[in-house]
């Protein structure tokens, strides 16, 4: 079983150890730098740290951007942590029992011509309110505010109620990187000067602190908060975004003419386009925004036209306030064709890849499953031409379709039987026979793996989470172990 997992995975896994790997390299070089750089030493006595030193592919870039969260979201919680940590030793050392080094390097800044290290000024400082009245901690309440909305409003739970909070909710990230850009700016962590380390030489006078008044060998030290960095480290992306927003406004002034609206049964409306230049490949998907609805929101929407036609469209299924608002803009309900003329204006982004654009490449087992028979109505259109088209061309064996129906009522039984024995299916019109069920997917996948034997298959996935996770279970069970033998290779549609 593992070595089937790592056959169908083993590149994403390469590509997340590397991503953890960059992140752990420069966790230890820069820890390793404060925890070696001579002029850190007082700030490492004072915080107790003189103990020693204690990176598929871009088609699954969904699970890559999570994976970032996660991460960012757990090294802030660790960050966060610290801190409150660093305070609260901050505060000790200025009470009354802390005694010598601590002490005397608390004490630094009281008198003219000196510097502080500890920002904790006096033991009867509040600590909450002080670390609030400092650039760090309010920039630093912002960032965590910011990412716990972020995130918080990026559960499946708060997409599927309502998509334009997750939407909205997530452009938080515009305070989040102005907040980070800025929290090194209070300079809290500081370290000695660089002048002071040539007069202070701290392995000899951490020991004669006392005398620091009074011996020539030992001047008081300076001590200067380090420059923020944080800036460098939000420039690349920031950049990278920026391009990118001037790419889509390109793209949004460029005119998008809608040949036809067709509506279908089941709330689903059919969208034909065309765009000066546009070229397309099977499986890819475009990002459409209608300025009538809202001015900031893309979604992405599969193209399901062929790259040979002289258009591209999309078939968008009413599924929240934003699709229901478009079948509405479109006053498509009910009506089969529009006067294009009288649209609302869309605009078009993309196209973009996805994993399903490599479907070509392998054997093709197409399997429909859907609950109601009136959804099968609007696409059965679509497999029909293409059957027709494969027939003629006689390559009807490029392409097996599966259709199932998991729901029907006795009505609808009885109306199947009585026409069971005619050449077309009673419900998709299709010289394809309609299944009712669920499928049996140990049979298909064994039946697959039996038909094509020492072969690569590709598995494109898309629907419910339970049938994802047990779609990719059956391509690991049915995957040898031999490297000569059949390999499923799984690929989720994820938006």
């Amino acid at each position: 079983m593992m070595g089937c997992w790592m056959l169908n995975e083993s590149v994403s896994v390469v590509l997340a150890l590397s991503w953890l790997g960059v992140n752990l390299y420069l966790f230890i070089d820069t820890f390793r730098w404060y925890g070696e750089e001579e002029s850190f030493f007082y700030t490492r006595v004072i915080l107790g740290c003189c103990r020693g030193p204690w990176r598929r592919h871009l088609d699954k870039n969904l699970q890559f951007h999570k994976l970032v969260a996660y991460g960012i979201a757990i090294n802030a919680t660790i960050h966060t942590a610290a801190h409150l940590c660093n305070l609260e030793r901050y505060h000790l050392s200025q009470s009354a029992e802390a005694a010598g080094l601590l002490a005397a390097l608390s004490k630094l800044g009281d008198t003219t011509n000196e510097s502080y290290i500890n920002p904790i000024r006096t033991s009867h400082t509040n600590t909450t309110t002080e670390l609030l009245s400092t650039i760090a901690g309010v920039t630093g309440l912002l960032i965590s505010l910011a990412l716990i909305l972020i995130m918080t409003s990026s559960t499946e739970f708060i997409r599927q109620i309502s998509y334009e909070l997750f939407w909205y909710t997530h452009h938080m990230f515009i305070i989040f990187f102005i907040s980070l850009s800025i929290h090194g700016a209070g300079r809290i962590v500081r370290g000695q000067t660089p002048e002071s380390l040539l007069l202070h030489n701290v392995t000899f006078c951490r020991d004669h602190y006392a005398k620091w008044q009074a011996a020539a060998q030992c001047p008081v030290p300076q001590f200067s908060g380090k420059e923020p960095s944080a800036w460098k480290w939000v420039a690349g992306p920031v950049v990278l975004y920026a391009c990118e927003r001037v790419i889509r406004f390109w793209r949004f002034q460029q005119e998008v003419v809608i040949t036809k609206v067709v509506s279908h049964p089941s709330g689903v409306l059919e969208l034909h386009m065309k765009k000066r230049n546009f070229k397309m490949a099977p499986g890819q998907y475009v990002l459409l925004q209608c300025p009538s609805i809202s001015s900031l929101e893309w979604h992405p929407f599969t193209l399901t036209s062929a790259p040979q036609e002289d258009f591209f469209s999309v078939h968008i299924r009413t599924a929240g306030d934003w699709t229901r608002a478009l079948q509405k803009a479109f006053e498509a309900e009910g009506q089969a064709i529009k006067e294009p003329r009288s649209l609302p204006r869309l605009a078009v982004d993309g196209p973009f890849g996805a994993a399903l654009t490599d479907v070509f490449h392998y054997p093709v087992y197409f399997y429909w499953i859907c609950r109601d028979p009136s959804a099968f109505e609007w696409f059965a259109d679509l497999l029909l031409s293409l059957e027709t088209r494969m027939s003629e061309q006689g390559k009807t064996h490029l392409l097996s379709y599966h259709i199932f129906l998991t729901g029907w009522d006795e009505n609808q039984a009885i109306h199947i039987a009585l026409h069971w024995d005619e050449n077309t299916d009673v419900i998709t019109g299709l010289k394809q026979k309609t299944f009712y069920g669920r499928p049996n997917w140990n049979n298909e996948f064994r039946q697959i793996a039996y038909n094509h034997p020492s072969s690569s298959i590709g598995v494109f996935s898309c629907g419910p989470k339970a049938l994802s996770k047990t779609i990719q279970r059956m391509c690991r069970v049915y995957s040898s172990a031999d490297p000569r033998g059949v390999h499923f290779y799984y690929n989720k549609e994820s938006f």
